[in-house]
């Protein structure tokens, strides 16, 4: 797929199906785009697909069929928009830094992947009632092939991210702040406690939904 030159051509990269839950047309908005003016189109739309793809079907489909409905808050961004974002201090990191993050489309093939922020609002309901951020993380950690994941104050909000080659990272800037697990480590909680933390989690992939037959 070329990228887009028209509106119309731009219609049918947005129809694109990523996974069962998800379009792309579901990653493409942007409040600092629509603000600013500043398109957010993908220079390379098959690899952007192509990651997109993988971040759906191994991430947010499996959080969505456990948890319910989850919230899209930045998901793709071109790197004309994200290094706006980041000169602007609008928190947008490098564009060098959100390479197979939320720029899905560019760097090298150890970069290869593609993030999002996000919402779960099952579970932001949970931590307004004084829930452990942690609880979350580790039910991650122990269930889906994630790369990096970090936590946000605002409604548990997280950067979560898919990559061909997997960093594992878990951060917060929820406290206790700081790396929960670093690259290449071993979790520090021993697999019986982190499953305590989230045994009342709903079951994995546990929403069924309507037979297409």
């Amino acid at each position: 797929m070329r990228k887009p030159a028209s509106m119309w051509s731009l219609e049918a990269l947005g129809r694109v199906r990523l996974s069962p839950h998800f379009y792309m047309r579901d990653f493409l908005y942007s409040e600092i785009g629509n603000f600013h003016r500043i398109q957010n189109i993908p220079e390379n739309p098959d690899l952007a697909i192509e990651n997109g793809r993988q971040l759906c079907l191994h991430l947010l489909d499996p959080l969505q069929e456990t948890f319910g409905r989850i919230a899209i808050r930045s998901g793709y961004r071109s790197p004309e928009l994200n290094r706006f974002g980041n000169q602007m201090k609008l928190n947008c990191a490098r564009n060098d830094a959100n390479y197979g993050h939320h720029i899905w489309d560019r760097g090298d093939p150890e970069q290869r992947g593609a993030g999002t922020s996000l919402v779960i609002p099952w579970f932001a309901d949970q931590f307004e009632k004084g829930r452990d951020w942690r609880d979350l993380a580790w039910w991650i950690h122990d269930h889906l092939p994630f790369s990096d994941l970090c936590f946000f104050p605002k409604l548990c909000a997280m950067n979560l991210s898919w990559r061909a080659a997997p960093r594992r990272l878990i951060a917060s800037y929820i406290a206790p702040k700081g790396t929960l697990l670093a690259h290449g480590a071993a979790p520090d909680e021993p697999e019986a406690d982190r499953r305590r933390r989230y045994a009342d989690f709903p079951a994995f992939r546990g929403i069924t939904y309507p037979s297409g037959s």
